[in-house]
């Protein structure tokens, strides 16, 4: 007889699993890698428990890989993310995701006068404080923390 009290969601043959995304932050991290506009399979769950996170949400996208600088990108929203890379159903590479020293084209300045939300210029930030996820912009200076911090859809 079969186990009735679990779910089972299939593996995937080829592709990437990100896993310990907070659970407040998935659409986030769906919205950052652009997993909202693409025909591959995703799977994703959320609430889910977690050890570490209490609650965390899981991304499996089928036939995806992504580059480091793509991958990198969802430590703003997910400094805890793991991802596992999958070929022919085998786990072939674990990496955790690093903040980069700059982010371009990705968050919105906190400052409403900010030429970035007044004209057409990509926002671009220096990283102060990686652990509390603190930004600087480029072209007004102030700093937009994890808080406060908005994703360019």
């Amino acid at each position: 007889m079969k186990d009735r009290t679990h779910l089972v969601v299939s593996a995937i043959k080829d592709g990437t699993v990100i896993d310990h995304i907070p659970s407040a932050d998935l659409f986030k991290v769906i919205t950052i890698l652009g997993l909202d506009n693409i025909e591959n399979q995703i799977t994703f769950g959320t609430n889910l428990e977690s050890k570490k996170l209490g609650r965390k949400s899981i991304i499996k996208i089928s036939g995806m890989f992504f580059r480091n600088e793509d991958i990198n990108k969802i430590a703003l929203v997910a400094p805890e993310a793991k991802l596992n890379i999958i070929k022919d159903y085998v786990v072939v590479e674990k990496r955790i995701v690093n903040i980069p020293d700059t982010i371009t084209g990705i968050a919105r300045c906190v400052n409403p006068m900010c030429i970035t939300n007044n004209e057409e210029v990509v926002t671009k930030f220096t990283v102060v404080n990686k652990k509390d996820v603190k930004l600087r912009c480029h072209y007004c200076e102030k700093i937009t923390d994890r808080n406060n911090l908005q994703i360019i859809s």
